[in-house]
């Protein structure tokens, strides 16, 4: 409940900074929702691209935007703008389902083995949640723990259920700070891609003279490491490593 009603404060106050520059977020979204109804997907994406361009983020706008691409048979870039809704709006159904169904039209799969069980644990907690929820609930619970010392001390209350209260407040911000960071850390200081060519070519070094290493498809998904101006070097889940053309993928 507390996290669907997030989400609509924030989806609020976007919609209320886009009036403020200039444009009607909301006639745009119905005029393009209005396109995708009567089948027009290319001048609907046309409307989703300029709301996008106009640095507006949104979980149903990336959403949207993958449908289009999706239509359109441009599965590389519907699986991206999945992601990107995913990434806002973690643990959406209809976000979920869709990323799943374009994944299927993949020729090749690479996911890995996740041997540590330690960030495996981490990652079955925060995958669906926001950062901004887990900081917001992290906040709060240390407000709480000084407000309970404060008390502890101002009364000068005595007692073991006293101590395991606090102990327990104590432990409950360590473990929010921690998930916090791990999120921060896995989400945005980690970059991440996905290929949205058809087919690209993974290579041994950042030229065109290099071996190839094998033929990535779209929609396989990989973690950046290093980038020059035309190349990035890239990790996919299956651990392989590899040089990739720029034009050919997209940061999520």
């Amino acid at each position: 409940m507390f996290k669907s009603t997030l989400q609509v404060l924030l989806i609020l106050m976007v919609l209320a900074l886009s009036s403020a520059y200039g444009f009607n977020t909301d006639s745009l979204f119905n005029s393009a929702g209005n396109y995708y109804q009567n089948q027009d997907y290319d001048e609907a994406l046309k409307i989703y691209l300029e709301i996008e361009q106009k640095s507006y983020e949104s979980a149903p706008l990336y959403f949207n935007i993958g449908n289009c691409f999706f239509k359109k048979g441009k599965l590389g870039y519907a699986i991206l703008y999945y992601l990107r809704a995913q990434k806002l709006s973690p643990g959406d159904p209809d976000v979920e389902t869709n990323l799943e169904f374009a994944r299927m039209f993949m020729p090749t799969r690479m996911e890995g083995i996740k041997i540590n069980p330690v960030t495996t644990f981490f990652d079955l907690i925060v995958d669906s949640y926001t950062l901004t929820l887990i900081a917001w609930a992290a906040s709060v619970l240390f407000i709480l723990l000084m407000l309970y010392l404060s008390v502890i001390m101002f009364l000068q209350w005595r007692g073991l259920v006293i101590k395991i209260f606090a102990y327990l407040l104590i432990f409950l911000v360590f473990v929010s700070s921690g998930l916090a960071t791990y999120k921060y850390r896995t989400d945005y200081m980690t970059e991440k891609g996905v290929i949205v060519a058809d087919e690209t070519r993974i290579l041994s070094g950042p030229g065109e003279d290099n071996d190839v290493e094998f033929v990535g498809v779209f929609g396989l998904t990989f973690t950046i490491e290093k980038e020059t101006d035309n190349y990035y070097l890239v990790l996919f889940e299956n651990k392989r490593k590899g040089w990739v053309l720029s034009g050919d993928v997209e940061k999520i």
